[in-house]
């Protein structure tokens, strides 16, 4: 099933990310609404042109009308919001999110929704440092990837509308995983690499840091800038598939003090090596 323009988009969340969804869904010439709970983002929506329609309550008529809902919620609102208003979506509509845990949230959402409505997740690797619809823009999926997320639950047209979503909002690559593999990836890639910015930035308290800084500090530390409500409730919702890469990188930078410690020059440079090596896979997928 091809994602095709005549759809109506509900929005559910309008933040940094739902913002940008509305943006370019609406570039595109998608009718897309919103609701959120912030009288401010829907007027500004409204008045920048990103949705059609919006509402800070549970507008039936928005939700009824929809073909595709996109959530884009803490994982604990997004299951409180099904629970309650489950039963205003249409039959035959689609569903998707932005959450960036899905073991714990799949299945239950799966769960939930009445019969003939279909929850495909997903998960774009994308974001800013701020937040916010007026901080949102179409340029946070240009070169990003985009997940789709799929169980056995899923009809094969639930997942290839998903993979076309995130094609025509920009993204640079579309791939597919089941929610555990999601969960492994996600707990290194991305929730370890928040971890260990935030952990760099509450190792020092000297106020002259920032009069002596250089760039590779302040790329290192660009996600040390964090929302704790969002990241904490992510954290512990991938808990375990977190910890254990906590405690491979623990191992590893062990391996590192180990090695300036005893002055073994050899072994610190055999891991700059294969940092080096592997780094550059990055850099060739970049480029490609």
């Amino acid at each position: 099933m091809k994602l095709k323009n005549d759809k109506k988009i509900l929005i559910v969340g309008l933040g940094l990310l739902g913002g940008s969804y509305a943006r370019a869904l609406t570039e595109k010439g998608f009718y897309v609404s919103a609701i959120t709970r912030s009288d401010s983002s829907i007027e500004y929506a409204l008045r920048e042109g990103i949705i059609a329609a919006g509402s800070t309550k549970i507008d039936e008529k928005l939700i009824g009308e929809a073909d595709i809902i996109v959530f884009a919620l803490y994982p604990h609102i997004f299951k409180e919001w099904v629970k309650e208003n489950g039963h205003l979506i249409k039959k035959g509509a689609i569903l998707t999110d932005v959450t960036g845990v899905k073991g714990n949230i799949v299945y239950e959402i799966q769960a939930l929704l009445p019969e003939g409505i279909e929850f495909i997740s997903a998960h774009p690797m994308a974001g800013r440092e701020v937040y916010g619809v007026e901080n949102s823009t179409t340029a946070i999926f240009n070169g990003a990837n985009y997940i789709v997320v799929p169980t056995e639950k899923n009809s094969a047209e639930a997942i290839e509308l998903c993979s076309d979503l995130g094609w025509t909002l920009g993204f640079a690559d579309v791939s597919v995983l089941t929610p555990e593999r999601h969960d492994e990836m996600i707990a290194f890639l991305s929730q370890l690499t928040h971890c260990i910015a935030v952990s760099l930035m509450c190792a020092s308290s000297d106020p002259d840091l920032t009069r002596y800084t250089g760039d590779s500090f302040r790329d290192l530390t660009r996600i040390a800038r964090i929302n704790e409500n969002m990241w904490s409730e992510l954290f512990l919702e991938n808990r375990e598939a977190l910890l254990l890469q906590m405690d491979a990188f623990r191992e590893s930078f062990d391996k590192m003090y180990a090695s300036v410690r005893d002055r073994d020059e050899k072994e610190m440079k055999k891991m700059m090596r294969l940092s080096t090596e592997r780094r550059a896979l990055f850099d060739k997928k970049q480029r490609g």
